[in-house]
Parts: C-alpha cells; structure tokens; sequence
C-alpha cells in the first residue's frame, strides 16, 4: 500500500507493543489529512485503525476517549469506497473526529454525559449536528470524556472528572487539570487521538480546556449551532464548538456544524449567518484593525500577563491598533444573574431531555430521579463531586417565575448591551482581546480545583456572543492562549483576526507528554512507555 512511504510509527502501550502503521496521523490538519486522502497516502480505513491506536496507547493514561465507535471502521470503508468512485466528497469526507459524549449519535454508543444514570442511554439517534457533520463526510470515531454533566453538579468539583470515564489528565504534565467540562476533547486533540473533537460550552467549557490543552476553540453565537439532542444545562447559553490544533481546522469545523434547525428555536437565523469560515481567514487581517485589550481581565498571574503582553507586540507588529478598554460596571451582578438563570434552566430543560430518552434505558426520569440516584450509589459518583447544584436547581420554580425572568434581562443586559457591545463602542474597536485563563493548576481530590483564574469569557458566553481562543505560549511548558471575543454572528471576523494572530506567532507547541510540571520532576512520560510526538 502507498501509505507505507510516510514510514513506520511504532506505538508502544504501557510496555506492550501495540500494532506497526504505515500513516503517522501526529499533529496532522484536517487539510493535510485530506491532501494525504487525495493522494493514496493513507486510506480511511487507516486512518481510523491509527487513530484507534493512539487511542489505545494514550488513553489509558489520559481516560480522553469515554467510548470507540464500533461502526467508524464501517464507515471509513464507505469514505474510501466513495473516493474510489469518484464521488465529491465534503471538506471532512473521511477525516475522523471526536465528540463530546454529552452529543447524542446513532452509533451503537451510549450519550451518558459521564454519568453512570445514562450508562445505557443509546438513542440511535444523531444530533442535527452531527448529521451535519457526517454530511461533511466526517467519520465519528468516538465519544470523549468529560466533567461530569458538563461541570455543573457541583461548584466543588474536580475537572475532566465523570462516573463513567474517570479523570481527565493534561498531556503537558499528568498531574495538571484539563479543565472542564470539555476536558476529554481537548486532551483528545492535543494528543491527535482524532483529526480534531468537538466540544459544548454554557460558560467556559470549550475555551478553558482548549487553552490549557494548546489547542484553539471557539464557543460561537449562541443560536449558530442546533443544541437538539445535546444533554443540556442552559437554552440560553448552552452552543457545541470545534476544539482543534490550528485556526483553520475550527473554521473547517465550524462551517460544517453550522445551520438552522426547526427543532431548536434558537437557531432560526443560523442559515443567515453561516458561511464557508475558512474564506476570511486572512494571515493580514490584524493590519489597521483596532483591538480593545481587558487589562482588566489580565493581572491574576504575572507569568501569564508576561505572555499576554508579548501577544499583544505580536498584534502591535501585525499592524493592529490597539485601545485599553475598562471594565464595565456589575461583573458580580451578571455572575449571580447568571446562576439564577442557569438553575432554572438546568432543572426544565434535563427534565424535558431525560423525557425525550426511553425508559427501559434511563430509569431516572427526572433531576428529582438523578439526584436519588446519586445518593444511591454515592461511591462510584459523589467521591470527586457534590450535587449541591442539581439541589439548588430542583428547588427553583420554573421559567414563568418572575425572579428567573428577571435575572434572565439582567444577566443579558450587564454582558451584552453594557458589556460587551458598550467595551465594543466605547473604544471603537473590532474585538476584544484578553487572556482566556492562566495556566494549568495540579489535580487536587481534596482541595478541588483550584484555576488562577482570570479571563472575560463570562461575558461571551451570558451574552451568548462568539469567543476565539487562540495558542499564545506557555508559563513554564504549560499553554495558555489568547481569547478574541466580538459581537454576535461575528465568527468569521474572529477567525480572521485569530487566524493572523497564529500566523504570526505560531505560539503552540505539541503536548510534551510529562509526568509532571513541577521543575524537579521533569521525566516525561515517554519513559513510561508512551510514544512521543514524532
């Protein structure tokens, strides 16, 4: 087979030897990956079989990857028997990708949202986006892990941490946290155990575990993406996004999740927005463009402030003007809106979903059930998390309560008329730019997580407005990244200037597979009998 001239990749799995490839997929774009696709390179059924490899090698120690697609195999035969034909295929025709295991698909898989209440929740049925996705040509190779109902049971919780798929690791150093609630996908793709994964957001679950892990993320306008079949939180706030290793990827991504779904009202003027993302990207789009920058959101660690402002003589050098912007007024009262609005919804809109599944699979019919269940079997699911939360949420009382309706206009207010849109005007600026968090903290079972914090992502995403976060270096081998944050419908700007950002500073480095951050332990895992990057 022509795969065989890209040379042998020997995977090496905790001291047993896992099989030889021909096709090393490390690091590969999605555009690359295609190219190879095209050329007898590597077929997809390769693809999927190399993946599956890293997969077994890696995830024993990263616990990335919740569940392997059984039918992926399947349908890279189908990709390649396509391409054989000649049939066009879409931008991700053959590529395989992860998803977050909170996304329903008609694979023989079940969507559990790291819970052991939805261990056999298989719908056999797709997520609009997903159908989308498998319209690109996408193979769906697998489900990711992730905190557990997507981080929000418990204010007290441990990262990357679920029932189901146990505990997350970063890549960079297994003793780091690879925040949440995403934390599976992006472990996922930094590690390259797929093309790319896909991740969901409500407030930071797309962008935190994509600028801890290197990778880039973007959380869209809230509406751009159907949320139909997604294990919910919040109809307000809650959006799927892309978490990839290249700008480019996330824009190839992202126009292929896009599009209005009759089934989610949300999302009725997606199709007027959407667009072929990777035809703004403009490696001179910073050139002229003003830049508001929240120093405000910067001065939570000197070492991640000393990488912010060599970002920010990036952008200066790449042309774009750049205008200090202070911080609006009622930061505190958005985030106590916010939780309002976030319990209220969690509780109608888990319940209308945990209605939708069948009951011979879901015995819990309700958060009432859920929470029941957690104290039933409170060893496997209450040793790393509370459920303070879900307690919280069951006693609120409904959308038609006046003090939900209240918080809700408030909440939207203080992030998108006075917040963000008013930082927009005031200073007469495209974007935003800011540092998305700092970076990785230890895992800590007893202490919890403990993030330092930082970061204007609260704003984008109670405002349901799009966030870019971008690699921009590292605080001692540990990444952090940039956030570009606009207006609504304001993706294909954000990729543009993000785009000219990474290609001027070319900030990520790959995961360096350490046992541990700390500077006299520096061993890397590879001693352990991982392969490296090659």
């Amino acid at each position: 087979m022509k795969a065989f001239a890209a040379g042998l990749v020997a995977l090496v799995a905790l001291g047993a030897a896992s099989p030889v490839f021909a096709y090393d997929p490390t690091e590969k774009s999605i555009s690359e990956i295609e190219a190879d696709l095209a050329a007898g390179k590597v077929t997809s059924v390769e693809l999927v079989r190399a993946y599956e490899a890293r997969i077994a090698a890696l995830n024993p120690k990263l616990r990335a990857v919740i569940a392997v697609n059984p039918d992926a195999l399947s349908a890279a035969a189908a990709a390649d028997a396509a391409r054989a034909s000649g049939k066009a295929g879409g931008a991700l025709a053959g590529v395989p990708i992860l998803i977050k295991d909170n996304i329903e698909s008609a694979d023989p898989v079940p969507t559990t949202a790291g819970s052991l209440a939805l261990k056999d929740n298989v719908t056999g049925r797709d997520a609009p986006m997903v159908t989308r996705l498998r319209a690109a040509g996408a193979i769906i190779l697998g489900k990711t892990n992730l905190s557990e109902w997507a981080n929000i049971r418990s204010n007290r919780s441990v990262s990357g941490w679920s029932g189901v798929g146990g505990l997350v690791r970063n890549p960079y150093a297994l003793d780091r946290s690879a925040c949440g609630s995403s934390s599976g996908s992006g472990a996922a793709a930094a590690a390259s155990l797929a093309a790319a994964a896909i991740g969901t957001e409500t407030d930071g679950s797309v962008t935190c575990p994509s600028a801890i892990n290197g990778l880039v993320g973007m959380k869209p306008t809230v509406g751009l993406v159907s949320r139909t079949h997604i294990v919910p939180i919040s109809h307000t706030q809650d959006t799927a996004g892309p978490m990839t290793r290249s700008v480019a990827d996330a824009a190839i991504l992202l126009s292929a999740m896009a599009g209005s779904d009759p089934t989610d009202p949300a999302t009725a003027e997606a199709d007027a927005h959407r667009m072929d993302y990777t035809k703004a990207l403009d490696p001179k789009a910073l050139k002229g463009v003003r830049i508001g920058v929240l120093r405000f959101a910067a001065g939570f660690n000197p070492e991640t402030e000393a990488v912010f402002d060599k970002a920010l003589d990036t952008l200066r050098a790449a042309g774009a003007i750049l205008v200090d912007v202070p911080e609006p007024a009622g930061r505190r009262e958005m985030g106590l809106a916010e939780r309002e609005v976030l319990m209220t919804e969690l509780k109608a809109d888990l319940n209308a979903y945990l209605a939708s599944t069948s009951p011979q699979k879901v015995p819990s019919r309700t958060l009432a059930d859920l929470i029941a269940f957690d104290k039933a079997h409170a060893e496997a699911e209450m040793s790393l998390f509370g459920q303070e939360n879900f307690l919280a949420a069951e006693a609120t009382k409904g959308l038609d309560d006046p003090d939900y309706i209240k918080a809700k206009t408030l909440a939207h207010r203080l992030a998108g008329p006075d917040g963000i849109d008013a930082m927009l005007a005031g200073a007469k600026v495209a974007a935003l730019v800011a540092p998305t968090t700092g970076p990785s903290w230890l895992i800590d079972p007893v202490l919890r997580d403990r993030p330092s914090g930082g970061g204007a992502g609260s704003y984008a995403a109670v405002a349901g407005y799009p966030h870019l976060t971008v690699p921009m270096g590292e605080v001692e081998g540990l990444p952090v990244g940039l956030s570009f944050i606009g207006p609504a419908w304001s993706e294909a700007q954000l990729f543009s200037l993000g785009y000219a950002y990474e290609q001027a500073s070319h900030a990520r480095v790959p995961p360096s597979y350490r046992a541990s951050a700390q500077p006299d332990d520096p061993k890397p895992w590879l001693d352990s009998g991982v392969l490296p990057n090659p």
